[in-house]
């Protein structure tokens, strides 16, 4: 059993941790820091809120803490973490520079610890879909790949430390981490990249919008996200020498978990027939079946590594690249050219 602690109970711990932490027999969920709330208390009744870091990291039984703070708070928690002997998950960005990442890494090989990143989107159902796509060779030589993100929020919304001039804030960092590692885990690390990033929203500071194109040999990955899109386009669009692929829509589990569904439930992860994407190859055109989302497999592959030792499959070194992504892209976008990797 491994005891574990959560950083904070807002959206993320709601909908993205305590849910598969408790639907994994292998994890109790002994403390939660909340420091002025209560919101726990109802969703996971056995566990204790604490109002400061200091309870979770002096418990001695306390095995794993989940870092799901504002990202400016990533690299300070983590680390105090890792130095009191905990095995840490970092919600994703891993940390807000690359010197910090090293850091890290180098720590917890120092005590042995396991260190990971919650990219969960590795586990998205359009995400595994594209995967079995391209494995399978269905396009044949794939030219290009792109992956969009669309939100309409014109307001500026009120998680401040998402919207003003914080280590880490901005849209580059919060979706931007997830569509960087998505390419990266596909295609592996491009020739260059260039980026376009901009501030679209009224009395917006950070960015808000990007366009990055990641260069392969033959192959183009365009990542594109923005907040003023009412009309949103495909979800994934790809082009290969002997077919395309088109999906609209996103992966169903952050809805269905909102409105209390969770592994286990009927129907969990399993996108409509509605939301299939189109497959035209030289086997004709037609719907393909769209995989089953499984944000549970994270977890459960948290407990394979700390409990047996297995292989971690979201590795720090690989979110370190997506980090190492980022600060390529904001000097690309700075000097308005493609920066050679």
């Amino acid at each position: 059993m491994i005891n574990t602690a959560l950083t904070s109970f807002g959206m993320s711990g709601q909908v993205f941790h305590a849910p598969f932490l408790l639907h994994n027999p292998y994890f109790t969920i002994t403390k939660i820091l909340e420091r002025t709330k209560n919101n726990s208390a109802t969703k996971v009744p056995n566990s204790k809120i604490v109002r400061t870091y200091q309870e979770i990291l002096k418990d001695s039984e306390i095995d794993l803490i989940v870092v799901n703070t504002p990202n400016y708070l990533h690299f300070e928690m983590a680390k105090q973490a890792l130095e009191y002997g905990k095995h840490v998950v970092l919600e994703k960005p891993f940390t807000n520079t690359v010197k910090e990442g090293k850091e890290l890494i180098e720590l917890a090989k120092k005590k042995g610890l396991v260190l990971s990143v919650y990219h969960n989107r590795q586990f998205d159902s359009g995400h595994k879909t594209v995967k079995q796509i391209i494995d399978r060779k269905l396009l044949g030589d794939l030219k290009l790949f792109e992956v969009h993100f669309d939100r309409f929020r014109p307001e500026i919304g009120p998680k401040k430390w998402k919207e003003e001039e914080n280590p880490g804030a901005g849209i580059l960092f919060d979706l931007g981490s997830h569509m960087i590692y998505e390419a990266l885990s596909l295609f592996g690390m491009p020739k260059s990249i260039y980026a376009d990033l901009q501030i679209q929203r009224k009395d917006g500071v950070v960015n808000d919008y990007f366009d990055i194109k990641l260069r392969y040999n033959s192959l183009t990955a365009g990542l594109q996200s923005g907040m003023l899109m009412k009309e949103a386009g495909p979800k994934y669009v790809l082009h290969g020498d002997k077919g395309s692929y088109i999906k609209y829509g996103n992966d169903p589990q952050e809805e269905q978990l909102l409105n209390g569904i969770y592994p286990g439930s009927k129907n969990y992860g399993i996108e409509g027939k509605s939301g299939w994407g189109i497959l035209n190859n030289e086997g004709g055109r037609g719907v393909y079946q769209t995989l089953p989302g499984t944000y549970q497999d994270f977890y459960e592959n948290i407990y394979h590594v700390i409990a047996k030792g297995k292989e971690l499959l979201i590795k720090p070194e690989e979110a370190l690249d997506v980090i190492f992504l980022i600060e390529k892209a904001i000097q690309s976008d700075k000097e308005k050219r493609a920066i050679l990797l």
